[in-house]
Formats: C-alpha cells, structure tokens, sequence
C-alpha cells in the first residue's frame, strides 16, 4: 500500500480542484472572498474522498480482495506499526551486545514481513500467525528482558529468569524467520517457473531450425 504515492496524487488533483472552486464561486457566482473560500475547502474535502474511494477500489481490484478485507488488513497495519515502534524502542535499551544483535535481528525481520505486507496487502493471509500472535509476544517478552535487564538485582532468580527469556526470544526469532519465509514463499514459487520458462526459452533459441528431412550437419556453412 503506498500510502504516500496515494496522498500526493490525491494533493497533485485536488490542489487544482481547491483553487479552481475558488475562483468559480467568488467569479461566477460573484460571492464573497471568505465563502468562495469556506465553499472551495467544502469542494476540496469531497473531492479528496471521492479520490480516496476511487484509489482503493484500484487496490482492491488489483489484489483481488473485498472492502471489509481491505479495511481490515489496514487496520492490522495500523496496529502493527504501533507494536514495532515499541519493539523498536526497546531493543536500543539493552546494554548487552549479544542482547541488543538478538533484538535487533528480531525487529529487522519484523520491519520486513510489515513491508511486505504493507506493499502487497493479500500476503497477509500468509502472515496472519505473525500479526495475530507472534509479534504480540516479541513486544511483550522484549518489554519484560529490557525492564529485568536494567535491574541492579543480580540474584540467581533474576539471571534464570533473563537466561530463560533470552532462549525464548531466540525461538522467537527462528519462528519469524519462518513466518518471513512463508511470505515469500509465493514469490519464490513464482520466480522459480520464471526461470525454468527463461531456461526452456533459451534452449529452444539456442537450438538451429531445421528444414524437414535435414540433419544438423546440413545446416553447417556451404563453401562455393
């Protein structure tokens, strides 16, 4: 979904529209300066919509999803972007290397399945157990080590408990490996008969073209 693509075509139409109404109303219909300008605003805001509505029954048709489909995996996004703000926050709190390697590895492969996602809304019912279920737990787990890790504490009970959530934040880690795996798994399918249809096509324009009941060494260059 490209948001920002969206808003600047929406601005880049109705920019025009705005200044346009303005000078009809206050023009043709000889009104005054500040209700040309009240009206002109009115138009704008219509116009926005009406263009907001239009964009996303092109996404809609594109990926071949439905409206309540649409809307609901923005709102996904929406949340989602949330949760990786916090997530973002905290792995820069940690102080050990290997802590911080761990959490920023994990952030990086949540940025990446959102982007994905983001770019192309109907893969995310390939990534639906990360957006419902795995990076909730990355920001809760990561919440509880960044605020057990910035204790002075260092009894036995707490270091278990740090060790403990460290090797779960790594099984974390592996499982969203698989979820950005899953994501791309479409795509890989895709490029795969890509290059075996590029691998046929160039086998074929390789091999010279034979004139019935000719053989490959007739097609060998004659001397006169």
């Amino acid at each position: 979904m490209n948001d920002i693509k969206y808003f600047i075509t929406r601005q880049f139409i109705g920019f025009p529209i705005f200044i346009g109404s303005w000078i009809a109303f206050q023009s043709g219909l000889n009104l005054n300066f500040m209700l040309s300008g009240l009206l002109a605003i009115g138009t704008y805001a219509v116009s926005n919509q009406i263009i907001k509505v239009v964009q996303s029954r092109l996404i809609v048709s594109k990926y071949g999803l439905t409206f309540a489909e649409y809307r609901h995996i923005r709102m996904q996004l929406k949340e989602a972007k949330f949760k990786l703000n916090q997530l973002n926050g905290y792995f820069l709190k940690v102080r050990s290397i290997r802590a911080f390697k761990q959490l920023f590895e994990m952030n990086r492969l949540a940025k990446r399945i959102f982007q994905i996602v983001k770019t192309n809304p109907k893969k995310f019912y390939q990534a639906e157990p990360f957006f419902y279920a795995h990076l909730d737990t990355a920001v809760e787990l990561t919440s509880k080590y960044t605020l057990l890790v910035s204790q002075p504490v260092k009894a036995a009970d707490v270091q278990i408990a740090l060790q403990d959530t460290r090797a779960t934040l790594l099984e974390l880690n592996q499982v969203m490996e698989q979820d950005l795996r899953q994501v791309l798994s479409s795509d890989i399918e895709q490029l795969k008969m890509e290059l075996d249809f590029a691998k046929i096509s160039l086998k074929n324009h390789a091999s010279p073209l034979l004139l019935k009941g000719e053989s490959p060494d007739d097609s060998k260059s004659i001397d006169f």
